[in-house]
């Protein structure tokens, strides 16, 4: 049986184009700047800390990964200086993630690239879509439904 072809991307394809784009940009403008390189698991790492320190299994469920998968990412971020492991002050056997001063530094340089990229996007579609997008996807869209699937 052969699939008719969409007339155009559902908005769930278009959502994760966009992200594409925009960490597309991130990571080779931040390596073109002699950054190094994170990868996308590790970019949602950072996006999911808490001040004072965040367990792996809470990474892990913020980015919906596996808390294995949330682990590898961790590490590689631990070894490149960016994050640390510090004890729980709440839990002795338990760690929080946290970030390094490097770390701190390399965030603040990555969201003040993000903020270009998004200068780019709206000399590239206009300021008022630009805007209107930023707005849409503020708003608040509650929990997700359960529909009924035709």
């Amino acid at each position: 049986m052969t699939r008719s072809a969409d007339p155009a991307p559902n908005m769930a394809l278009l959502l994760a184009d966009a992200r594409r784009w925009f960490e597309d940009a991130l990571f080779a403008s931040m390596r073109a700047a002699g950054e190094q390189p994170v990868t996308s698991a590790q970019g949602l790492v950072f996006a999911s800390l808490d001040p004072e320190g965040t367990t792996v299994s809470d990474i892990a469920r913020r980015i919906g990964v596996t808390r294995q998968t949330a682990h590898q990412a961790v590490h590689g971020l631990v070894a490149l200086g960016l994050l640390e492991q510090v004890p729980d002050p709440a839990s002795a056997r338990t760690r929080l993630i946290r970030i390094t001063p490097e770390g701190e530094r390399v965030h603040a340089r990555a969201q003040a690239t993000l903020a270009r990229i998004e200068q780019v996007l709206a000399e590239r579609i206009g300021a008022g879509p630009a805007a209107a997008l930023r707005n849409a996807l503020s708003l608040p869209r509650g929990e997700p439904p359960l529909v009924e699937a035709p």
